[in-house]
């Protein structure tokens, strides 16, 4: 039942994605916790082929390690995203693939200018896009909820702004003239597919408190 639920363990290690959580989940006034908070480690291969089969995939095996360890396995909830770009002229490419595009040790100014030099002449109605996040949790006793958002825009012409990271540089959102790194964390947290998928997530759990 999940007016058990004590805890939520969230299968990241992000301290920005920590804050996040706690502030759209803080009507449940629940613990929430990073792995290393909670004392567990788990790095699965993240052989999916969906954001939403890589967040569950995470979320599993961080369940597994908390249900073998933990005195009340019952009253924790554990949560895990995953989320990349996708972009339509490159066949949805980086998709699930975006944190490992070019290799996970390549810096992200590599991968925009990358992706910037694959749409060299493309003009704006090829250049959609979108940054794509699913949020997943699993209970004690196995059953798992997933949602998916998205946030969507277009790819621009050049590297622009210093507030976001990875992708955001050069990624466009619907209804702006400026990339999703020059506006403010807090506007973005209001737009961005992961405020969206953990929201949409708050919905579908809250009536079981």
């Amino acid at each position: 039942m999940m007016s058990e639920i004590k805890t939520i363990i969230f299968a990241t290690g992000n301290a920005g994605k920590i804050r996040e959580i706690k502030e759209i989940f803080k009507e449940l006034d629940l613990t929430i916790l990073s792995m290393k908070e909670a004392g567990v480690s788990a790095d699965p291969e993240e052989d999916g082929e969906s954001f939403e089969d890589n967040s569950i995939i995470k979320a599993k095996a961080v369940r597994k390690l908390v249900d073998e360890s933990y005195p009340e396995p019952s009253q924790v909830l554990v949560m895990a995203d995953d989320s990349g770009l996708e972009v339509d002229y490159l066949d949805k490419a980086p998709g699930i693939m975006s944190a490992r595009f070019m290799g996970h040790n390549t810096s992200y100014d590599i991968k925009n200018n990358e992706i910037l030099k694959r749409l060299e002449g493309v003009p704006d109605e090829k250049r959609t896009a979108r940054f794509v996040c699913a949020v997943s949790a699993v209970f004690s006793g196995g059953e798992a909820l997933v949602t998916r958002q998205t946030m969507e825009g277009r790819i621009g012409y050049e590297i622009e702004g210093k507030n976001g990271f990875g992708y955001d540089p050069i990624f466009i959102p619907d209804g702006y003239d400026v990339t999703s790194a020059t506006i403010s964390p807090e506007e973005k947290n209001e737009i961005s597919h992961r405020g969206k998928a953990l929201r949409a997530m708050l919905e579908m759990i809250r009536d079981r408190f």
